[in-house]
């Protein structure tokens, strides 16, 4: 069952860095052409299953959630909403993701295809995000199918 899209406004915070996603690697995982540059970027807030991982190997639901992130955002043109941490320990950019009006962690984590992972200091949409789990939870949704 499609469900529809969750519709949110972006938090309004200086200018916003735009780019065209040219590569998703997984459900969490992007890169993005910014300019003249490319950048690595890791959703904010969220985990999903992995698919490349070089010790756990691909995690039940790894290749569901990539897919779905495809379809979202895929060559598409994206909106990137940092918050107070702006890169991990691995260099990557962290950011909530925009696709016009819907925030692609808060959508993963909606369609059941991701986890709340919070890492402070970047917790803005951090009761969302719980909210959004405990819902696709409930409804068996994604990942939690027969769960």
């Amino acid at each position: 069952m499609l469900l529809p899209l969750l519709v949110l406004a972006p938090a309004a915070q200086g200018q916003p860095v735009e780019g065209t996603v040219i590569r998703v690697v997984d459900g969490d995982t992007i890169y993005v052409k910014l300019g003249d540059r490319v950048e690595k970027i890791r959703y904010i807030g969220m985990n999903t299953p992995e698919i490349h991982h070089p010790t756990k190997g691909e995690e039940p639901g790894g290749r569901e959630a990539a897919e779905t992130n495809r379809r979202l955002v895929g060559g598409r043109r994206v909106r990137l909403e940092l918050d107070v941490r702006t890169r991990d320990q691995y260099g990557r950019l962290l950011a909530y993701v925009w696709v016009d009006d819907v925030m692609v962690n808060a959508e993963l984590l909606r369609l059941g295809y991701a986890q709340v992972m919070t890492v402070p200091p970047n917790v803005r949409h951090q009761e969302l995000f719980v909210k959004l789990q405990r819902e696709a939870r409930d409804a068996g949704r994604g990942l939690w199918r027969g769960v």
